[in-house]
């Protein structure tokens, strides 16, 4: 479980330690953009229509990013903690966002403006490196779920899921597991079915 007294300087170093080795000068840097923010379960982080300007940092909870097709809400993206989220294209194109944010749980983020973000790393290389290798994360992790949806089955799909994020499984709604996987929640309970059948 993720230690709730850390400061916004823990966060910093945690960071600093995930994407990129700074000094302490640019640890007060880093530090100086992160905000936190706090939200009740069920609460918007952000609105479709919403311009995105942040990139965020989960400390705590566990948050859900979906949009609307044809009278339904299909998840794209949950991040529960020790995970970034953001409205990428939002967020580069300055335009509103299809997207919405919404926390699944009482959920503490550290929020990172782009724009500050970016005016620090014109100053600091290791700021650039993590901003850098934040982005390279966000892509993959974009590539790995489409490559998933395309080549894998609807069991494997889930598996994958189990493996790489299992706090998802075990605390995301399991409509909402379903949608991310682009599966029914009938499909899906056959599928855990299955696989406790197999178990046994």
């Amino acid at each position: 479980m993720p230690n709730l007294s850390l400061t916004t300087r823990d966060v910093a170093r945690e960071l600093a330690r995930r994407y990129s080795t700074m000094t302490h000068d640019e640890l007060d840097i880093l530090e100086s953009v992160l905000v936190p923010m706090r939200f009740a379960k069920n609460e918007v982080i952000l609105s479709e229509g919403e311009v995105a300007r942040n990139i965020y940092w989960v400390q705590k909870g566990l948050v859900r990013q979906f949009y609307h097709k044809n009278g339904k809400e299909l998840t794209e993206y949950m991040a529960a903690e020790n995970s970034i989220v953001m409205c990428i294209e939002s967020l580069f194109k300055e335009e509103p966002s299809h997207l919405q944010i919404h926390a699944l749980e009482p959920t503490l983020l550290y929020a990172m403006s782009k724009a500050e973000l970016e005016a620090v790393a014109m100053r600091s290389v290791n700021i650039q490196i993590l901003y850098r290798k934040i982005l390279e994360e966000s892509l993959i992790i974009s590539q790995r779920r489409a490559d998933m949806l395309r080549f894998e089955s609807a069991q494997d799909r889930y598996q994958k899921l189990m493996k790489r994020a299992p706090q998802l499984v075990l605390r995301a709604p399991l409509v909402y597991i379903a949608s991310y996987l682009q599966m029914t929640p009938e499909t899906l309970s056959r599928v855990r079915n299955a696989l406790t059948a197999d178990e046994q």
